[in-house]
């Protein structure tokens, strides 16, 4: 499932963000020379045209990248920069910032959110920098459906009950149509939005923004840009946070699998908390509270719900709007309201699909704000490799029911049964091989890891933390995605007194 936490945070911090910048001055930040890759000056050694930008004290600009780094002279995308640049006395240098995804906007994340996810002692000492990855927001983008085919392409209702036979086959069309549009309507660039083409436009962004070396804070999936940007610039490796990590080495289906069981634990948290409320949809221990909820969830594409819009919940949508509200313990009395609106005789889908939405990226007049569904597909068709026609699916499928037995079934038919069809009617090939990453030779490198987080499970921080030859593992105990900038003390001090004094911890704080 895509990062959604950190566009929540956009979302709530944008008019807070304004104030707090309103008194910025902005004086353009030294620049040191670096050095060129043979072949590449051009890209290297251009020269930005900053401007001022919204909110007041922002700076933003577009840096020129390659469509494929391998073949320089093939073509020419935009990449959209924003910056923060620090009034402070101590500059470290620049700080570039990415909120996951695929898909997440890390301009949106610095305009709108700067001040919710870094300290102000961060942004004393570092110029902060976000930018949309290739695909993404203001860069050069991809694109599939157009606001009607996406509705119906997410949102429409089956012919055949979800999960059957006819409903796989008909999947697998609606699939091979979604991945035709995509290349159409969107050309070479649809090859070239792996990850490791952008650790490559980061290791660009740092020449151009003058760093010898790259400082980095990147959540959920930009941990993977982060750690693939570390194996091929090992010694451009300044201070890396990789905040709620991905595991490189796994493949496709044993990711899925892996991913869906966090949704579980995560689910499983919620309902004993909601157990333990005064208020709540279930009763009794957490084994018949669960029950209760797999009957809910099984009948609700039967009573045929619908919202206050007249749209329909599928079993897939309803996975959506599970998901939403999982990536955040402050969330939970919502997903409860939920829940008990859609478990009502006249059962309502208004908040599901409401969840949904959001998630999403639609707006309420059936708009979309983004195109974040078409990058997560079209990177994650990258970044791994799918292979097998339905056997597989459905296969991966049953793993995850096992995993996930309440929630599983229902998020995988949003996502897994998603990526995986229509990765293997992708029109480019998989440019990635899952693999251990160690990049010697690396400074050390923080990865941060929440013990029951849903979407990015510990033990992948876990992993990852022990892949890095210089990995060092910070683990916050708690729930929900990720762990810097959700008010824990221990480990905002971890992350800072790294990023600004460079201090590695001599072992995990365990906070």
């Amino acid at each position: 499932m895509r990062n959604v936490q950190r566009s929540v945070l956009t979302i709530v911090a944008s008019a807070a963000a304004a104030v707090l910048l309103a008194g910025c001055t902005v004086a353009a930040p030294p620049k040191t020379a670096v050095e060129s890759p043979a072949g590449l000056e051009e890209f290297y050694q251009q020269q930005l045209d900053w401007n001022d930008c919204e909110p007041r004290g922002m700076q933003c600009t577009t840096v020129t990248a390659p469509i494929d780094w391998d073949d320089p002279a093939d073509g020419e995308i935009e990449l959209a920069v924003v910056r923060l640049v620090t009034d402070g006395g101590a500059r470290v240098g620049s700080l570039l910032m990415n909120p996951g995804g695929p898909g997440g906007s890390g301009v949106e994340l610095v305009q709108q959110a700067a001040e919710f996810v870094t300290s102000d002692a961060l942004r004393d000492s570092f110029d902060v920098v976000g930018w949309d990855p290739r695909g993404v927001g203001q860069s050069t983008g991809v694109a599939c459906y157009d606001d009607a085919d996406m509705d119906a392409f997410l949102y429409g209702v089956p012919t055949n009950p979800t999960g059957s036979d006819a409903w796989f086959a008909q999947q697998v069309e609606v699939e091979k149509a979604f991945a035709a549009a995509c290349a159409e309507n969107t050309g070479a660039l649809l090859g070239s939005i792996d990850v490791e083409s952008n650790a490559r436009d980061m290791d660009l962004l740092r020449a151009v923004l003058g760093d010898v070396k790259l400082n980095y804070l990147g959540f959920s999936y930009g941990t993977s840009f982060g750690a693939h940007y570390a194996e091929l610039f090992p010694r451009n490796v300044g201070r890396l946070v990789l905040d709620g990590a991905i595991d490189p080495s796994l493949g496709s289906a044993e990711t899925f699998t892996v991913q869906m069981g966090g949704f579980e634990n995560a689910f499983r948290a919620y309902v004993a908390d909601c157990l333990a409320g005064a208020v709540c949809p279930f009763a009794g221990t957490l084994d018949e509270a669960l029950a209760q909820a797999s009957t809910l969830f099984a009948g609700v594409e039967a009573r045929a719900l619908t919202g206050d819009d007249g749209r329909q919940l599928t079993a897939s949508t309803l996975g959506t709007a599970l998901s939403y509200p999982l990536y955040d313990e402050a969330s939970w009395p919502a997903l409860s309201q939920m829940l008990t609106e859609l478990g009502a005789s006249d059962g309502d889908a208004t908040m599901a699909l409401q969840f949904a939405d959001s998630y999403n990226s639609r707006n309420a007049d059936g708009s979309y704000a983004d195109q974040s569904m078409a990058v997560y597909t079209a990177a994650t068709c990258l970044d791994s490799t799918f292979t097998g026609g339905l056997q597989s699916t459905k296969a991966t499928l049953a793993a995850i029911e096992a995993a996930a037995p309440t929630v599983g079934r229902y998020v995988a038919y949003a996502d897994w049964v998603h990526i995986d069809i229509a990765c293997q009617n992708w029109a480019y090939p998989s440019a990635i091989t899952p693999h251990p990453i160690a990049a010697d030779g690396a400074d050390p490198i923080l990865v941060l890891g929440t013990t029951n987080d849903p979407a990015t499970p510990y033990a992948w921080a876990q992993a990852m933390a022990a892949q890095l030859s210089s990995g060092v593992l910070v683990t916050r105990e708690g729930e929900g995605h990720t762990a810097y900038g959700q008010g824990n003390a221990c480990i905002d001090a971890t992350v800072d007194d790294y990023l600004i004094d460079g201090t590695v911890p001599a072992a995990d704080p365990l906070c």
